[in-house]
């Protein structure tokens, strides 16, 4: 369970109801059945007539993504494909047939198996590359229907305000009635507003950086399934992959030294 998901969420939506009721806010008011109808049908609607059924389908998945956290250990990995190394170099290529059948990592076991097979270098590299880029771009595609419903749920808060406006200056006959009336139709662009920015973008973000992540850990295994093959030392491998760990995770913005005190262990 990804615990940042939930935890955003709660502590998402929980921040502005404190304040809400800080200012003496009644909660009820908040809750306006036609409002919710506007602006979640609205947005579930576009967000259809915006996707074809096959990547629709894939919204299931997509949150389990968002709310599962696959547990991934870049050092280990790097250990792991040392030691595959380390074999190879000790009792052939053939040796790690096993490993090949029985590995976790769908990556590392496909690759293995073209290893062990004798297939050529680049066509194990094109093999494996293509693999991994399809897997990011499905992540990619879903990141998208969210960020699509990220956009349309706002411009229907704003629609179902304004159709909200358009009723209560059609009836002005009770001029007591109009502040309620108006707060009413200000929810539905809460709602459009609220949800746009505390589920439907931070959905695709989410679903955006741990694509990022499984591509960076597919990079490490894919170069040093190569360097396996080509017979180079376990040692080298391994400083290798932790060079470009250390890499991969200061490009990505993130503190130079907290990147290598990973990649060291």
């Amino acid at each position: 369970m990804d615990l940042t998901s939930i935890l955003g969420i709660v502590i998402g939506f929980m921040g502005p109801i404190i304040g809400y009721l800080i200012e003496k806010g009644n909660l009820l008011k908040l809750m306006q059945l036609s409002a919710a109808s506007i602006v979640f049908l609205g947005t579930i609607g576009a967000t259809m007539l915006s996707f074809p059924m096959s990547e629709l389908q894939k919204i299931p998945e997509l949150l389990k993504t968002v709310f599962t956290q696959k547990i991934y250990n870049e050092v280990d990995i790097i250990n792991q494909l040392a030691e595959l190394s380390e074999k190879a170099r000790k009792d052939g290529l053939l040796s790690l047939e096993q490993d090949a059948q029985g590995n976790p990592n769908e990556l590392i076991r496909k690759g293995l198996s073209l290893v062990v097979d004798g297939i050529e270098t680049e066509v194990i590299k094109d093999i494996l590359r293509r693999e991994s880029f399809l897997h990011e771009s499905i992540y990619e595609s879903g990141a998208k229907i969210f960020e699509a419903a990220g956009g349309f749920s706002p411009t229907m808060g704003v629609l179902g305000t304004v159709m909200g406006m358009v009723s209560i200056l059609g009836n002005l006959s009770n001029p007591d009635e109009l502040g309620p009336s108006i707060s009413v139709a200000f929810v539905a662009t809460l709602y459009g507003v609220g949800f746009a920015n505390l589920v439907y973008l931070p959905f695709a973000s989410k679903i955006k950086a741990k694509a990022a992540r499984e591509a960076m850990i597919s990079d490490l295994i894919i170069e040093g399934l190569l360097s396996i093959q080509a017979g180079e030392n376990p040692r080298i491998i391994k400083e290798k992959l932790n060079l470009a760990l250390l890499e991969k995770m200061s490009k990505k913005g993130g503190s130079t030294q907290a990147a290598k005190e990973e990649a060291e262990g």
